[in-house]
């Protein structure tokens, strides 16, 4: 099969956890291991855009301290599916926000989609119960 060559910027600290997962989980290359993490990504955004009526989830954040009002005005438009919340600091100066979320899929698609697209997230997971 033939495949395109691309190139991608990323930082020397997550080439390092790259190449150290690969060896951990025998890639035989990166390409190999990108590749297969891109497909994974690619697979959790249909399973997300799949999911339809009424729903439960929990949606966890991780972010810089400096970002909580950002996180505070998006998670205020969103305050009628939002059942709780949980903040906590944790110790690399960032914070972990665990929402507890029921309501319509789409809403719940547009939050997930607010939070990711703000780019403040350091880490971001949708769970659909």
């Amino acid at each position: 099969m033939f495949m395109t060559v691309i190139s991608i910027s990323i930082s020397k600290k997550l080439l390092e956890e790259i190449d150290a997962l690969k060896d951990e989980m025998g890639f035989s290359s990166r390409s190999d291991i990108i590749r297969t993490a891109s497909r994974m990504l690619i697979d959790e955004k249909r399973k997300e855009m799949d999911i339809k009526g009424e729903v439960n989830g929990v949606l966890f954040l991780i972010h810089k301290r400096e970002v909580e009002d950002k996180v505070n005005n998006i998670k205020h438009d969103y305050e009628d599916i939002i059942n709780t919340q949980i903040h906590s600091h944790l110790k690399n100066k960032n914070c972990l926000e665990i929402f507890i979320l029921e309501g319509g899929a789409e809403k719940i698609r547009e939050l997930t989609s607010r939070f990711r697209n703000c780019g403040k997230m350091e880490h971001l997971k949708l769970i659909i119960i």
